[in-house]
């Protein structure tokens, strides 16, 4: 796939490879608030600590002369809203968890996670024919993200009960999966 190549469901949303030029929009919607909307959910246990742009565009352009296919932007309405990502919890057993993160609040519950999430998982099983299973974790707190899962067609796997403490309270760590003949079955 190409650079430019999208993967496209519908006008309403598509993903894409960053670009040199994304950067600017991607590091102020990760980075431009105080305290942005998308990190009361996105694991505010861990907190978000602000990187200069000069340091952050760095590494991503490093990122991106080496080829790095880890992550793509989610596409809407012709602006950058979000980003799906993978990451090898372990590589030589092919276990790959991903991610999804929407920056702007306007695009939450209208169906565009479950879109990009679902073209994301479509791409990673074609890319990766070796890949049994894909999955990724979240917190009870978000119950919007598990629902994307299970409307998806992800179980749940695991639950680590209260191990996130946010705000005094204690949440609990879930894990979600599907299985790769699950989700052929189903999409």
């Amino acid at each position: 796939m190409s650079r430019k190549t999208e993967i496209s469901e519908n006008l309403k949303v598509s993903l894409r490879n960053p670009e040199k030029e994304d950067l600017p929009v991607l590091w102020e919607l990760i980075y431009g608030e105080e305290e942005p909307e998308f990190k009361k959910w996105d694991a505010p246990y861990f907190p978000l600590e602000k990187v200069s742009y000069e340091r952050w565009s760095a590494g991503m352009k490093k990122q991106l002369e080496n080829g790095a296919d880890h992550q793509k932007l989610i596409i809407a309405d012709d602006a950058v809203i979000g980003t799906v990502t993978y990451f090898w919890e372990h590589e030589r057993s092919n276990w790959m968890e991903i991610g999804i993160v929407i920056f702007n609040p306007a695009y939450w519950n209208g169906g565009y996670g479950s879109t990009a999430f679902r073209l994301w998982v479509d791409d990673l099983f074609a890319r990766f024919p070796a890949i049994p299973r894909l999955g990724y974790t979240t917190w009870s707190g978000n119950e919007r993200m598990i629902r994307v899962g299970e409307k998806l067609g992800f179980q749940e796997e695991a639950r680590i009960r209260k191990c996130r403490l946010h705000e005094g309270r204690y949440y609990d760590s879930v894990k979600m999966g599907i299985l790769r003949e699950e989700w052929e079955s189903t999409h």
